[in-house]
């Protein structure tokens, strides 16, 4: 039967020969309800020969339930006892144990569709290395979620979408980053950016980019790591046949802390990736503006529901 690691037992990439064809890699914490489904449709998805649950911190009953459930199958394998050391660092953690010759990380508040693993695989095939292959992310209603798949992302592209200018202001359409309103492509396709909630990447091309960058505690890292792949000569591609069903605002976490992460994190991004001296400077400029942007949209939701 399997047993929960725990993490001082864990080295970057311990394990150094894949056994498996696909792993699956769920970073939790403080999930709710949903990560049972999720977990559920893993494990009923024949093409996923490993999963691994990097639990960050859950309720005292959700951490014996999830020790129950890597107990009932020999593909699950439960890492837990670190603490909430942040998604990058759980991802890469995750990846270290995973056994797969290709990895899919997966949201736990996400739920497959049949196929959805074996399509991003398949897809990874024959591209520019290295390769990030996103799924179409779905709301509930089966409509396309949000950032499924974006254009290039910056400092102002980025301000002007959290306060929906560009898609509210005809003359700023041009610097609206979301795709989802675009006609859906009938193949896999190259985009700048695809969504962190499901995608997959070979083991070989995630330990050529070095992983996710440890750097980022929540938010960002799936953009940094789809920059990087790009940078380095590979390919972005965005499957609109590999669906997954993505709840979102799942989370017991307050939203004000959610939000803050990702500004910090877009903050960081910007400034890591400019490279002279004019877009360093208005990366700092614009960083704190980023951050307030962003953890004021909780609120404003908030206001709006009550209006």
């Amino acid at each position: 039967m399997n047993k929960v690691v725990p993490l001082r037992n864990l080295i970057a990439y311990e394990v150094e020969e894949a056994s498996a064809s696909i792993s699956v890699i769920m970073v939790v914490y403080m999930t709710g309800p949903a990560l049972f489904t999720a977990i559920a449709r893993v494990l009923a998805d024949p093409d996923v020969d490993d999963f691994v649950i990097v639990d960050n911190g859950s309720t005292d009953p959700d951490q014996a339930r999830l020790f129950a459930i890597s107990q009932t199958d020999d593909r699950i394998r439960l890492l837990s006892g670190h603490g909430n050391i942040g998604f990058a660092r759980g991802a890469n953690l995750g990846a270290s144990a995973a056994r797969g010759r290709f990895l899919v990380f997966l949201n736990p508040d996400a739920f497959l569709e049949a196929g959805c693993v074996r399509r991003l695989k398949d897809a990874s095939k024959g591209q520019p290395s290295p390769c990030v292959v996103g799924a179409r992310v779905l709301n509930e209603d089966r409509s396309e979620q949000r950032g499924a798949r974006r254009n290039e992302i910056t400092p102002v592209t980025t301000l002007l979408s959290f306060t929906r200018l560009a898609e509210r202001v005809g003359k700023l359409n041009t610097f609206e980053i979301h795709l989802e309103g675009q006609p859906l492509p009938d193949h896999p396709t190259a985009v700048p950016v695809i969504s962190g909630a499901c995608f997959g990447v070979s083991r070989s091309d995630f330990r050529k980019l070095k992983g996710f960058d440890g750097g980022y505690f929540l938010h960002v890292e799936d953009v940094d790591l789809c920059w990087r792949a790009r940078r380095d000569g590979g390919s972005v591609v965005f499957h609109p046949q590999a669906e997954v069903v993505h709840l979102g605002h799942t989370s017991l976490v307050e939203p004000f802390f959610v939000e803050f992460f990702k500004g910090r994190g877009l903050a960081r991004y910007f400034v890591k990736r400019a490279d002279n001296l004019p877009r360093k400077l208005l990366a700092y400029v614009l960083g704190p503006l980023i951050v307030m942007a962003s953890v004021s949209r909780p609120l404003m939701r908030k206001v709006r529901g009550q209006g």
